[in-house]
């Protein structure tokens, strides 16, 4: 049994969507049932709305073998301020829905998980990495955050079995830009000029969720992934590995 918290939309709903059409059980919070799954609608940032899930799980389906933490979103500052000068409530926010939220749903499932061998997948983001992202900081702190957590809980929990790893997602089409009250032509906009440049992303396309719900299926695949603990696999087409000097054409360059 898989359980999803965080599946009413985005990546989170694909990874959903994904592993129950390869034959999983999943509960699925806020998302589109399938056959043999459980929706559960759930505020993540309270505990007990956290239990909830959790303990629907075991209810309906007798035991838990996977936990994917995908919940998370856009918080915007009030003022429209961005990067240092946003609101702290923004700060807290964003720790409490994508930090808090993950290191507390691990935790409540890591009794049943080491009963099944069981696996965690964490979505992180590239954001989490060592370059600065201050137009999104706040949202990128417990990001970093999570990926040592990943990496802590992983040494951790593979003496019981758990194994605990993470997916660092670069530009996705989600429903992100609405989040941010982004207008859907705008974010188009958006995402046709990220794909379009080279130094945003050298594959040329931005990613769909599904491309990055089957890594996130690829992890929570004990036959296809079993040596591979502690980790956050970046899926960004490239995003990451672009250097200042890369964002140009050299040979342009050359001929100034």
């Amino acid at each position: 049994m898989k359980t999803v918290p965080g599946s009413s939309s985005g990546i989170g709903k694909a990874t959903a969507i994904l592993l129950a059409r390869q034959g999983c059980k999943e509960i699925l919070k806020n998302g589109s049932s399938e056959n043999d799954t459980l929706v559960v609608p759930a505020d993540l940032n309270n505990e007990s709305e956290q239990d909830k899930l959790i303990e629907g799980t075991i209810a309906k389906f007798g035991q838990l073998d996977i936990l994917v933490n995908s919940a998370g979103g856009a918080i915007m500052d009030k003022e429209g301020k961005t990067g240092v000068m946003q609101g702290i409530d923004v700060f807290d926010n964003h720790m409490q829905l994508d930090l808090r939220t993950v290191v507390m749903m691990t935790k409540k499932a890591i009794p049943h998980l080491m009963k099944t061998k069981g696996e965690v997948v964490s979505v992180s983001a590239i954001g989490a990495d060592h370059h600065g992202n201050p137009q999104y900081m706040y949202g990128s702190m417990p990001k970093a955050a999570l990926n040592q957590f990943t990496r802590s809980a992983a040494i951790e929990l593979i003496r019981h079995g758990i194994r605990v790893n993470s997916v660092s997602p670069g530009f996705v089409n989600t429903g992100f830009g609405a989040s941010m009250g982004i207008p859907e032509g705008i974010w188009n906009k958006m995402m046709d000029f990220m794909a379009s440049r080279k130094e945003c992303i050298p594959y040329g396309a931005v990613a769909q969720p599904n491309q990055i719900a089957q890594v996130i299926a690829f992890l929570a695949d004990r036959n296809m992934s079993s040596y591979i603990i502690g980790q956050s696999i970046v899926v960004d087409g490239g995003s990451s590995l672009i250097m200042g000097m890369e964002a140009h054409d050299m040979q342009d360059l050359m001929r100034l």
